[in-house]
């Protein structure tokens, strides 16, 4: 179908990660949870049910928790990974996707993928739950971006 060449910029696969870590229903669970709990310990302090020094732990486990998801995490997966500092060529075939950079290449059938989820600036192709590639949209340009959305959700069933 096609083909194209991209690299990572730093910037946007952060937020892809974080995009990624968010739509985790874990993740979703636990990001509730520490908001429900950080909205119940507000309130046993505001009805002084509990000390100053409770509640502030409380709300040191909010900034945590909400500092480890939003920077931590993405930043030592990127810093760990070294397919975000390497360029590619991905090629959309009907059977398989293609991708090779300077080191090799490597080809998955379309049935190897689980699913499919779309970011703002990113195609996220999940082989299982943690295991996943993502492809820029900007290396297909705006006039192609409909057609390789198109092409992926036919060909990834999730």
């Amino acid at each position: 179908m096609t083909s194209s060449y991209f690299s990572y910029h730093k910037p946007k696969v952060l937020q892809a990660l974080r995009y990624h870590f968010v739509s985790r229903k874990e993740i979703k669970m636990m990001i509730i949870l520490v908001n429900i709990f950080a909205i119940f310990s507000a309130g046993l302090y505001f009805f002084k049910k509990v000390s100053p020094l409770a509640f502030l732990i409380s709300s040191m486990l909010w900034f945590v928790l909400m500092i480890s998801l939003w920077y931590v995490l993405p930043g030592i997966i990127y810093r760990k990974s070294a397919t975000f500092k390497d360029r590619f060529k991905v090629s959309f075939e009907d059977q398989h996707l293609f991708i090779e950079n300077d080191r090799g290449s490597r080809s998955w059938p379309w049935k190897a993928f689980s699913s499919m989820l779309e970011s703002p600036h990113f195609f996220h192709l999940y082989f299982d739950s943690r295991s996943f590639f993502i492809i820029p949209k900007d290396a297909f340009g705006k006039e192609n971006e409909v057609e390789v959305r198109k092409f992926l959700k036919e060909k990834i069933k999730s």
